[in-house]
């Protein structure tokens, strides 16, 4: 039998969700032809064990170390057999209808290379799902709440449309990430030089300008719970839960590969000036002490600029 889709999981430390990841997706499975892959990052919390013991009949890649999340996806892509390939997040729980659904959207509409669902927090408040590409210019105005001077400008993470109806957007988040085969045959799937983060904006672009649909699909749901594996290693920024060096890392070689010197130059400046601002604006609060987190943020921007070689290569 023609398997429908293969599901690919990559794993890092994230034992305590895989009974629930896991199970939900063996339940959201019936009906099609499933193949199941994960690929362990060397995880230290016995999940390959775990997995071994209780799922024997999935495919697991066992990492002796962590190679990033771009990277484990692309090394199972050999072993995929399926016409539409999903990633999945081991944060992420799907509904029921939810493969079924998906699959049945990218079935009917060939044009569509990537699709998203909505996306609901474990409390079932809605997270960002649909998003517009980020550029140095939006990206500083989201991170300094400058937003409501220019209304005109689209935030990465705009939430002020209704998420009732299909969308094309310009990418959706890699936790529930369905691609069309026939997309990673053209393009491939996930740059290697992105460690963590950017990977799906960055394969999204790449879609968009091969002619392929970026669509969010509204009629179904995923629970997204959000920086689980980042939650086990590095320095976690408090908004996104993001490990900060990755996350500024990946943000220059997306500009430099994508946009050229002159947007990793305006991303580096712009980055610059907001830590000014709200440097700034503590000290006329009253509160001084903070402009050293500032300047360390700073620092550590310029010396990731420096050790990428202006955005061109990855530091690991």
């Amino acid at each position: 039998m023609a398997v429908d889709v293969t599901v690919l999981l990559v794993n890092y430390n994230t034992r305590h969700l895989l009974e629930t990841c896991f199970g939900q997706l063996q339940a959201a499975s019936r009906g099609l032809a499933s193949q199941t892959i994960v690929v362990d990052n060397a995880s230290a919390d016995n999940s390959i064990d775990f997995i071994r013991r209780h799922w024997p009949d999935w495919e697991l890649i066992a990492n002796p170390r962590n190679v990033g999340f771009g990277r484990a996806n692309n090394q199972a892509l050999p072993r995929v057999e399926g016409r539409y390939l999903l990633l999945l997040n081991t944060d992420a729980f799907v509904a029921p209808d939810t493969l079924e659904k998906t699959v049945a959207y990218m079935d009917a509409h060939p044009r569509c290379g990537i699709l998203g669902v909505r996306l609901v927090g474990r409390d079932g408040e809605l997270q960002p799902c649909a998003r517009y590409f980020p550029t140095p210019w939006n990206l500083f105005l989201q991170r300094n709440g400058l937003a409501r001077f220019f209304p005109r400008a689209h935030l990465i993470d705009d939430l002020a449309w209704p998420h009732d109806a299909v969308r094309h957007c310009d990418w959706v988040p890699g936790c529930y990430y369905l691609v069309r085969r026939e997309l990673i045959d053209q393009v491939g799937l996930f740059d290697p030089r992105y460690f963590l983060y950017y990977e799906e904006v960055d394969h999204c672009l790449a879609a968009r300008r091969a002619g392929w649909e970026v669509t969010f699909f509204p009629h179904t749901s995923v629970v997204h719970l959000g920086g689980e594996s980042a939650r086990s290693d590095g320095e976690i920024t408090p908004s996104g839960r993001q490990i900060e060096a990755l996350q500024i890392e990946s943000e220059l070689l997306y500009f430099r590969k994508n946009h050229g010197l002159p947007a990793v130059l305006a991303d580096v400046a712009l980055i610059l000036a907001g830590d000014a601002l709200r440097a700034a604006r503590r000290i006329l609060q009253g509160r001084p002490a903070a402009p050293g987190a500032h300047w360390n943020h700073a620092r550590r921007v310029l010396s990731l600029f420096h050790r990428t070689r202006w955005g061109t290569r990855p530091t690991q």
